[in-house]
């Protein structure tokens, strides 16, 4: 919890902007609140000490205004044409109402700004632009959203640019961000399905990235190359880092597998398997990525530098980091457990 009460002010309505846009009944009233959020979210980006945030909080302004701006002046639109606010309409209506929303959900083909707004956050604001923010684009992309071509072809540039765009980066940033663009598309294919599971994805989703971004802190790592020497006093903490990893990769049978397991039953069962195939691929290369960090720092490597023997003093958040990757680790069994009991 943050001890800075501008900060607590700036959560709480950031917040309440995402609440106002799914609470909504009309596209006014979802675009009034996403500004609020936006609002919100830009004083909590920007920081004078550090150059990189008020870079990264620039872009981000620029990107969402440009896309609020289109969505208001769409929705004017549609009001012109269909004499209604209401969140209904037409096929064609959905497609280019649902344009500016992926845009401020990150999704390919419109997710360029991304990453670089991503490499100059701290790992907080990282965490809730990969969580929080996508909560209210993609809840009022649920109102729209049904298979077709645009949508179909928006999940298949998705979940290939998540994977193949992760390949040749050194940052962890960036491995994180493509990581979230590739479940950006899984998500819309559970909006396609039904809302309980979007909602089961986005929750485990939102579980494995605080996971990853509150061990990687613990760490103090920002690039690949600094994997290798991490501290030998925090071995739990490496072995946290690199278990959330491979967990929001997908790999069975950490927790992340789960979620991934249940889209693919369901779009199998709706005539979707090519989709379904292209998207397990997909996600074979993203968990090739995570698996080439966390095998060579395992297996490999192990050096360490003189000037990092300075024990962990922050007890508190390896509580929660070591709590929230138990979850990661042993949630799919747990839950599995429960589903057969009942």
């Amino acid at each position: 919890m943050p001890n800075n009460s501008t900060k607590i002010l700036l959560l709480t309505t950031l917040v309440s902007g995402v609440l106002v846009s799914v609470s909504s009944n009309s596209w006014i009233g979802a675009w009034m609140g996403l500004e609020i959020n936006l609002m919100s979210f830009i004083p909590l980006m920007s920081s004078i000490k550090n150059m990189y945030n008020t870079e990264a909080s620039l872009k981000y302004f620029i990107v969402q205004v440009l896309a609020s701006a289109s969505l208001l002046f769409l929705v004017v639109m549609k009001t012109l044409t269909e004499d209604l606010f209401s969140l209904e309409g037409t096929q064609y209506t959905s497609m280019i109402i649902s344009t500016p929303l992926l845009l401020k959900s990150g999704a390919a083909p419109l997710h360029w700004w991304f990453p670089g707004v991503m490499e100059g956050l701290s790992w907080e604001n990282c965490a809730l632009l990969m969580t929080v923010q996508k909560v209210a684009p993609l809840m009022l992309m649920s109102y729209l959203i049904e298979i077709n071509i645009f949508v179909v072809s928006i999940i298949i540039t998705s979940t290939i640019v998540g994977s193949i765009g992760g390949l040749n980066q050194t940052s962890m940033r960036k491995i994180l961000t493509y990581s979230s663009i590739n479940h950006t598309g899984w998500m819309l294919v559970a909006l396609t399905t039904s809302d309980n599971l979007w909602m089961t994805y986005f929750v485990i989703y939102s579980t494995l990235a605080l996971t990853v971004v509150s061990t990687i802190k613990l760490s103090g790592v920002s690039f690949i190359n600094q994997t290798f020497m991490t501290n030998k006093e925090i071995t739990l903490v490496k072995f946290m880092m690199f278990s959330s990893l491979l967990s929001l990769g997908g790999l069975p049978p950490f927790l992340g597998f789960l979620p991934k397991w249940i889209i693919i039953q369901s779009m199998i069962t709706n005539n979707l398997a090519p989709l379904a195939t292209i998207m397990v691929i997909t996600s074979l290369i993203t968990l090739y990525y995570y698996m080439k960090i966390s095998y060579s720092s395992f297996m490999i490597l192990s050096a360490e530098p003189k000037w990092n023997m300075k024990s962990d003093k922050n007890k508190t958040s390896n509580t929660s980091a070591l709590f929230l990757s138990s979850m990661s680790l042993t949630g799919m069994v747990v839950c599995t457990i429960i589903t057969n009991i009942n």
